[in-house]
């Protein structure tokens, strides 16, 4: 097979034209993309998802990881910063935020509800306790989730069904996102996202907020 030569200079300043056959191969009609397949794949499952977890899909991880400057570059002309996280082994996106330079924003922010705000300081909790106690993971029931975010609502409401369907509705969020992944049937793992989401900083706002609304229920039924 004769070796691959790059172009070269003529001495009239053309650069001779490279070989039709030595272009990318396009993968649908029209396509003027540059990225080999791989490497597209990971760029729209970054896109597509909140995270991208190492031991969920471990083949897009490692292409990520060998073609992560060029991923970066992509998101970057999209204003959109990259976030590889090597020790937890995920990695997520992040709007870029300038006060320098007008900003288009792409990503909207999808805040958590009320039901999947106290499931997540719930999880949160237990995972840094257990981390705390020399555990590698940490796992719950759902059950004891549903227990404990229940316990934050209004116990003179009524409409029980109506809650608990909230926090199983959380739970299932929480589990498409991958902060929890169910192991059998009512059992979860917590995994690392958990510390992403709730800073330590931001668990210790939570649990002040969640003790505050909690007095002030005791004070109106006294």
């Amino acid at each position: 097979m004769p070796e691959t030569v790059a172009p070269t200079e003529h001495r009239d300043g053309f650069v001779a034209p490279v070989p039709m056959e030595d272009d990318p191969a396009a993968l649908f009609a029209g396509d003027t993309g540059t990225l080999d397949p791989d490497v597209r794949r990971v760029l729209v499952r970054v896109l597509q998802r909140r995270y991208l977890l190492a031991d969920r899909s471990p083949e897009l991880w490692r292409t990520l990881l060998a073609h992560q400057q060029v991923v970066e570059s992509r998101l970057h002309d999209l204003f959109v910063h990259l976030v590889v996280d090597h020790e937890r082994g995920l990695a997520y996106k992040r709007q870029v935020r300038s006060a320098e330079a007008e900003v288009p924003v792409l990503l909207r922010d999808e805040p958590y509800s009320r039901a999947e705000t106290l499931v997540l300081v719930h999880l949160r909790t237990v995972y840094q306790r257990e981390r705390g106690a020399g555990e590698t993971s940490a796992r719950i029931d759902v059950e004891e989730i549903e227990q404990t975010a229940l316990s934050y609502f209004d116990p003179q409401g009524t409409n029980l069904a109506a809650r608990q369907k909230e926090v199983r509705g959380a739970v299932a969020r929480l589990a498409k996102e991958g902060i929890l992944e169910e192991e059998s049937e009512g059992r979860y793992r917590v995994t690392a996202l958990v510390e992403v989401v709730l800073s330590t900083e931001r668990l210790g706002e939570l649990r002040d907020w969640l003790r505050e609304q909690a007095a002030g229920r005791e004070q109106v039924a006294s």
